[in-house]
């Protein structure tokens, strides 16, 4: 025997209500999957659950443009519609719609800037004080964020500094000792070279004063020999001294 005719009623029973909900929302988009492929269709599907949880399903994932035409589709069908004379007392009706809507925001705007309350009430007063309140605790909350983010951003960039300075002093701490080592060896060096260049200091010529007279040998007297000029700047002053006296002496002889 086949299958009988299902009655369409709600279901009673929470849980197979359920389970009847995912079996034919599974069916539903396999079916519009199908279609969608099977005809060259563009298909949009949206699906809201008891507990207001959606699921959808649109060719290709262009869910936005399926809706968009079907918008312009719909405001070309007001507008053939909207071509009877009754239409035209719907435009002026939503006109004036439109504009008291427009008039209640600039009221309401005067009043948030402190403008044209001699006509509000006390319990509108009331109201209006407590929306700048909660606005200006929102506005104080959001200024207090911006002030916290921008104090741990500048803290960060004193780290980052601090730390950048700390390797720059090292580096130059490094640079000085390794100048200076450099510079003692260049010393040392040349030192070395000048020690071993430089003959030792022996006296090679002695200064030696020849006054008088050789002696005589043989019975003859030698001629005396011609005085060597000594220079006084190589002499000591007690030396030099002598010497003068010695002149003198053999002078006066």
């Amino acid at each position: 025997m086949g299958r009988g005719r299902v009655q369409l009623k709600r279901i009673e029973n929470k849980i197979n209500r359920q389970v009847t909900f995912s079996k034919r929302r599974s069916g539903l988009l396999k079916k519009a999957h199908e279609i969608s492929i099977l005809c060259d269709a563009e298909v949009a599907l949206i699906i809201f659950s008891t507990k207001g949880k959606l699921y959808e399903y649109s060719t290709d994932s262009c869910m936005d443009r399926i809706l968009e035409h079907y918008e312009r589709y719909c405001y070309a069908e007001k507008a053939l519609q909207n071509t009877e004379p009754e239409s035209q007392g719907d435009i002026c009706q939503e006109y004036g719609k439109l504009k008291n809507k427009i008039e209640a925001l600039q009221k309401s705007r005067s009043h948030l800037m402190g403008e044209k309350l001699e006509t509000l009430s006390l319990k509108e007063l009331q109201h209006l004080e407590q929306q700048l309140e909660t606005a200006l605790k929102h506005i104080r909350s959001q200024r207090t964020q911006l002030l916290l983010n921008s104090i741990a951003e500048l803290q960060r960039k004193e780290k980052s500094l601090l730390e950048h300075n700390s390797l720059l002093e090292k580096k130059i701490t490094e640079n000085e000792s390794t100048t200076a080592m450099t510079q003692d060896t260049k010393r040392k060096q040349q030192r070395q070279e000048q020690e071993s260049s430089s003959p030792p200091p022996f006296i090679n010529d002695i200064p030696t004063l020849n006054l008088g007279t050789y002696p005589v040998s043989h019975g003859e007297e030698v001629a005396e020999p011609p005085l060597t000029r000594v220079n006084s700047n190589s002499l000591p002053p007690w030396m030099l001294r002598s010497i003068t006296l010695e002149d003198n002496e053999s002078y006066a002889a």
